[in-house]
Order: C-alpha cells, then sequence, then structure tokens
C-alpha cells in the first residue's frame, strides 16, 4: 500500500499471483483506450502473440507517461485476446515483457476472450486505468 493506492485482499482469500483483487486509489485518473501490439506508425512488426502483448505494454507506459503517470500508477488493466490458448501458453514470455515495461507492480486485471479485434492482425488489447497521486 502506498499513500494513494491500496490493494484490497480479503485475508481468508488464496493469495493472487501477478494481479490484484481490487485497488482502491486517490488521485488524477488517466484512462487509456484500447491500445493493440503495433508501433508508433501503427505497424505491426510481428504476429507473435507475446510480442504483441509486449508492444501494448510499452505502448501504454507511453501513453501514461504524457499525463505524467508510471507503472506503479497502474490500477487497472483490461486484456482483451482473440485466443485464451495463446495467451496461456505464453505466460513465461508475456511475464518478461510484462516485468520490463511495468515492473513488479501488478494492478487489478481482466482478461476477455473475443472473437475478434477492430484490427485483423491484433492479437491483444489492452486497456489502462492509472491514478496519479
Amino acid at each position: 500500500m502506498t499513500d494513494t493506492h491500496q490493494i484490497l485482499h480479503p485475508a481468508h482469500w488464496k493469495a493472487a499471483r501477478g494481479y490484484a483483487n481490487g485497488v482502491a486509489a486517490t488521485g488524477r485518473m488517466v484512462f487509456t483506450g484500447g491500445i493493440i501490439g503495433w508501433n508508433a506508425a501503427q505497424e505491426f512488426e510481428t504476429d507473435d502473440f507475446a510480442e504483441q502483448a509486449g508492444q501494448a505494454l510499452r505502448s501504454i507506459v507511453e501513453v501514461l507517461a504524457e499525463a505524467g503517470a508510471r507503472p506503479e500508477h497502474l490500477v487497472r488493466l483490461t486484456w482483451y485476446v482473440t485466443d485464451k490458448g495463446e495467451y496461456l501458453s505464453s505466460l513465461r514470455e508475456l511475464g518478461r515483457h510484462y516485468r520490463a515495461s511495468i515492473g513488479a507492480h501488478y494492478p487489478a486485471m481482466a482478461l476477455v476472450q473475443v472473437v475478434a479485434l477492430v484490427e485483423d492482425r491484433a492479437k491483444v488489447e489492452i486497456e489502462a486505468t492509472a491514478v496519479i497521486p
């Protein structure tokens, strides 16, 4: 817990790994749109799931920086994936990308499998919410 963020976890629940069940926060709120795994020129450099997720996370950090926010200000991430199996089989590499961009900060998260994303080559889209103290 920081002065502005409190992780919400009932004491009798099993520990969450890689996410928080809830976060209470106070400060300036920052919301991103759905960020996909293409570069700043809106071009996909790969069709690899984990690499696209890594690019999306790096892009989220860049968008947050525009508001003066850092990864530790994240309070929620919502992941939309086109293939849950691909997500699950990429967990080790996803963890590497996540730690490289976000560090050891784990906000509340949800993952939803969808039929498709607007961009046909996109395999993952992530929405982020941050709260700046």
